[in-house]
């Protein structure tokens, strides 16, 4: 049997032409081709250019391909592209490239010491191949068997020239990236066999290493009963699923005679909408911790009643009128409308952005989305505003020195210069854009940071306790904090959350190159100048007209009900132009929708406190002016007949229930999507930027996706 192995390996590298340079030049562009002509063939796909080298297509294009597939799903894909590299050595499938002709395959693809197969002879390619199942799929699985076939006596190559084909060996390098790369596993051998092109889509790397050949493989000789394909297994990533986000239990319904007073922080974060649209668009119900129906209702701006020149910075308006989802109880709906001062009179800002570089902002979505972002937002500064630009990864650096906006080109190429790589070092970051806008603070002149990032901090301080005590110390500096947050899969939303919270600023995240207008163009003006701080809201409810209540949403905002007068307590704040919304769902006195029965015993003190106004509850406010220390108090009583609910109460209503839906909220009976939508149809209003219309699509997503 050694002699008869021995002569077959003689006769096939006798019959093995030498590689040709001509043939191989020829050959490589007799690939560009079909490989261009496949690209058209795809719909919606680009022609690759005929000028460029198919060498240079290998290096690139598949190390990139390589580069993205490393979750679960890809690697199914990565697993086919191997087998159908074997398939392109079968005598069926070179009549993909054309007959006549010897194939010369790159060194990197095909290797090994006994192999030999520098080019492959064309002569016995099957007529017709070409024109079978254009995606690929049929083509390649009628090759793996043809291969088999091939492989077993009788097959076209042994009744042919009484000879055996040689077996291909696979190498593929793993990739590198700028991060310390993953232990490799050892090498595996896959025996490819019938049916193993399919079940090589579907299993995992280490469910491969060994794939049962066909039965017919039994009584071919022992060299031919195998085809080996020796490869490395690539390491793989986990899915990214590291979300961590910021929230707590839904507000529970609450008994106005054991507990009337309701306290709270206001808040104009918009990050928790922009996650669920993300979530949504990717065709996915978001995970029902990302919700925070605050800031989904906060989201929309309403046209709400401005207040009066020389008055408080913003203005409360209440409204009180009929549930939705609930004939028998009311909602409360508490408008908070900021003024917008002339842009002339605002004071020149001192900006320094903070950019996460890290290896984990490489995505198309994170630093190259951010970079975009900020170069639309300095097309609003003037030129007596200053930037200064600190980024982190390892460690952190002051990339720009502080630089008059004016000098945009400057700015704009450090922007450019900027890559992602390396580890997080969130907590040196912080303390040096810190200690920079301190450096730039003069009198009259409003500083702030603004930290974009993923959240994923991992070097240094990282827990968001920490980073809220950090960020606390800072606050006295009258330095203010916005947070920026880009890409998904490792959000660490519960960070972010912690420093915006705690840093007198607000959270968004940036999903699009549209949000970076809403939030950086559009929205800019509130943004970056408050016009009030450390807002906070207090509801005394009236046990004579009101037996139960619950506050939508502000789960993480909420105070204990000493913090109201307690003005070394921070809470929100309020941008120029800002609107607030927040809204109470309250059951009245005598209502069939009461869920809790009276105490046995301890008899309510109504009648103590009925005086026959009718006052459902007491509204109070605190805010601090930006530049002070000391709060003051605004005080309004909250009546049935306050007045109807406007067409911009009732759209705030249905984005509230939009999100108690995808919260799986009980309090909703059989309230659907339907009526959601059509509810938040109906009050549109003026919608001159389409949100409302983009939140109704949202909503009919939802509904899908539920079902």
């Amino acid at each position: 049997m050694t002699d008869e192995l021995e002569r077959l390996r003689a006769a096939l590298r006798a019959e093995t032409p030498a590689p040709d340079a001509d043939i191989k030049a020829r050959q490589l562009r007799a690939a560009q081709e079909i490989f261009t002509r496949r690209q058209e063939m795809a719909a919606g796909s680009r022609p690759v250019s005929e000028s460029r080298p198919m060498e240079g297509w290998l290096k690139t294009g598949a190390r990139r391909m390589l580069d993205a597939l490393t979750s679960r799903g890809a690697l199914a894909a990565t697993t086919a592209l191997v087998a159908a590299a074997v398939v392109i050595m079968s005598p069926a499938t070179r009549d993909l490239i054309g007959p006549g002709d010897p194939l010369e395959l790159p060194e990197a693809v095909v290797g090994g010491p006994d192999e030999n197969l520098a080019s492959i002879p064309l002569e016995n390619a099957a007529p017709g191949a070409r024109e079978r199942d254009r995606d690929g799929q049929s083509v390649f699985a009628d090759q793996l068997a043809k291969n088999e076939a091939d492989f077993r006596p009788g097959g076209q190559d042994g009744a042919a020239s009484g000879r055996q084909a040689a077996p291909a060996v696979i190498a593929r390098t793993p990739a590198t990236d700028d991060a310390a790369p993953a232990p490799m596993a050892e090498p595996q051998s896959v025996v490819i066999g019938r049916g193993a092109l399919k079940q090589a889509q579907t299993e995992t790397a280490a469910e491969l290493s060994t794939v049962a050949p066909g039965p017919e493989a039994a009584t071919a000789p022992p060299q031919a009963r195998r085809l080996k394909v020796e490869r490395e297994i690539m390491p793989v990533a986990p899915e990214s699923d590291t979300e961590a986000y910021a929230n707590a239990a839904p507000n529970p319904l609450k008994v106005v005679a054991e507990e009337p007073v309701s306290t709270f922080s206001i808040d104009v974060d918009t990050a928790s909408y922009t996650v669920i649209r993300s979530s949504l668009t990717s065709g996915r119900l978001p995970p029902r911790q990302a919700v925070r129906v605050e800031e989904m209702v906060n989201y929309f701006p309403y046209d709400y009643a401005a207040p009066e020149p020389g008055g408080a910075p913003f203005m409360p308006t209440v409204s009180v009128f009929d549930t939705p989802w609930n004939p028998d109880t009311d909602l409360v709906h508490i408008a908070l409308q900021g003024e917008m001062p002339s842009l002339d009179d605002r004071p020149p800002l001192n900006l320094v952005f903070l950019i996460d570089t890290s290896g984990s902002m490489q995505d198309a979505n994170k630093l190259p989305l951010l970079i975009q972002s900020f170069r639309l937002m300095l097309g609003q500064l003037r030129p007596e505003d200053q930037v200064a630009m600190v980024t982190y990864a390892g460690s952190a650096g002051l990339v720009l020195e502080p630089t008059p906006a004016s000098e945009r080109r400057k700015i704009l190429a450090a922007l450019d210069k900027l890559q992602a790589g390396g580890s997080t070092a969130g907590q040196a970051g912080l303390q040096q854009a810190y200690a920079v806008a301190e450096d730039m603070a003069e009198d009259g002149r409003l500083g702030r940071v603004i930290l974009a990032t993923d959240g994923d901090f991992n070097v240094g301080l990282s827990d968001p306790e920490a980073l809220k005590e950090f960020i606390a110390e800072k606050r006295d500096t009258d330095i203010f904090l916005s947070v920026l947050g880009f890409g998904r899969g490792n959000l660490d939303d519960a960070t972010m959350q912690a420093l915006a919270q705690n840093g007198n600023g607000q959270a968004a995240f940036i999903d699009t190159l549209g949000e970076a207008q809403k939030v950086l163009v559009d929205q800019l003006t509130g943004g970056l100048f408050p016009i009030a701080k450390d807002v906070k809201i207090q509801v005394e409810f009236n046990p004579a007209t009101v037996a139960e209540y619950r506050l939508i949403g502000y789960e993480t905002r909420a105070l204990r009900r000493e913090d109201f007068n307690n003005d070394a307590v921070d809470a929100g704040e309020i941008g120029a132009g800002h609107s607030v919304t927040a809204i109470y769902e309250i059951t009245p006195v005598g209502s069939p929708a009461m869920r809790n029965d009276p105490l046995r015993y301890q008899a309510g003190d109504a009648e103590t406190v009925d005086d026959g106004s009718g006052e459902l509850g007491f509204l109070r406010l605190r805010y601090k002016q930006p530049d002070a220390s000391r709060s003051q108090l605004i005080e309004t009583a909250i009546l049935p007949d306050m007045g109807a609910a406007t067409a911009e109460a009732r759209f705030a209503a249905s984005i509230a229930g939009f999100g108690e839906l995808l919260r799986g909220s009980d309090a909703l009976g059989d309230w659907s999507w339907g009526d959601a939508i059509a509810l938040a149809a109906e009050n549109r209003g003026d919608d001159g930027f389409g949100y409302r219309a983009e939140a109704v699509s949202l909503m009919r997503l939802a509904q899908s996706l539920s079902q």
